[in-house]
């Protein structure tokens, strides 16, 4: 009896071992997120997992802003140049290289009407979360700067994509530790159009006649947005330890 207890004991234990031993193996196979890699996105990661062929989508979960099923804007091309001074507007990029900027990366964007063009910039700045910060301050006040230099792409949409048409922007920094960017963005209209006032009694419900342009920085703002959370899924996908 006491030998049958004693074997019963010990199958107990080995098939406890053998779970505990399961266990340890199937945590050795999971993949965490390494939030560092972060600090690498622009250098590692390439252009076009950066700038998705689409973006779209505000449901929130991890890769809907991919999802081509939820697209808003499509991609028309990326900028080989990465210098600051080729991808900021004037204040912007005197306030992006006073705080220490590493470089822009930038690509245009049009919306699924075929009228609104949009340039994107990754504004890639110091580690830590201070400078990024700083400079999405500093861009306060200095909406109708621009921010982003406009990225013409040739036989496309955006093929005049210039200056003059710069109708709206925005600019924030990435939230969180080990995302050391600010995003920004610039809109403006496919044929060249400039906003103003909208005419007549439409204009006596906004202040300075600014209706116009106010879509078109809602816009950019939204966009800009898109992209700070765009980021932040690229931490969490790209790299595992």
């Amino acid at each position: 009896m006491t030998g049958s207890i004693l074997g019963f004991l010990g199958v107990l234990a080995l098939v406890g071992g053998g779970a505990l031993a399961k266990h340890a193996y199937n945590n050795s196979q999971q993949t965490l997120a390494n939030p560092e890699y972060g600090e690498a996105i622009w250098t590692d990661e390439p252009a076009d997992s950066i700038f998705p062929e689409t973006i779209g989508g505000r449901d929130g979960r991890l890769g809907d802003l991919t999802n081509s099923k939820h697209g808003y804007w499509r991609r028309l091309g990326i900028s080989p140049e990465t210098p600051c001074n080729k991808g900021l507007t004037a204040k912007t990029l005197a306030n992006a290289e006073r705080l220490g900027c590493r470089a822009v990366l930038r690509a245009t964007y049009v919306d699924p009407t075929g009228d609104m063009v949009a340039t994107v910039a990754i504004i890639v700045m110091p580690e830590g979360t201070t400078k990024k910060q700083e400079l999405a301050e500093a861009y306060e006040g200095l909406e109708n700067e621009g921010a982003v230099a406009p990225l013409a792409v040739p036989g496309t949409l955006a093929d005049g994509w210039k200056k003059p048409g710069r109708n709206g922007s925005g600019l924030v920094s990435t939230s969180g530790d080990h995302l050391p960017y600010a995003i920004a963005a610039t809109t403006g209209a496919v044929d060249g159009r400039a906003a103003g006032p909208l005419p007549g009694d439409w204009a006596e419900d906004f202040d300075e006649g600014m209706a116009d342009k106010e879509s078109w920085f809602a816009e950019a703002r939204i966009l800009a947005g898109m992209f700070e959370a765009h980021m932040d899924d690229l931490q969490f996908q790209g790299a595992t330890w």
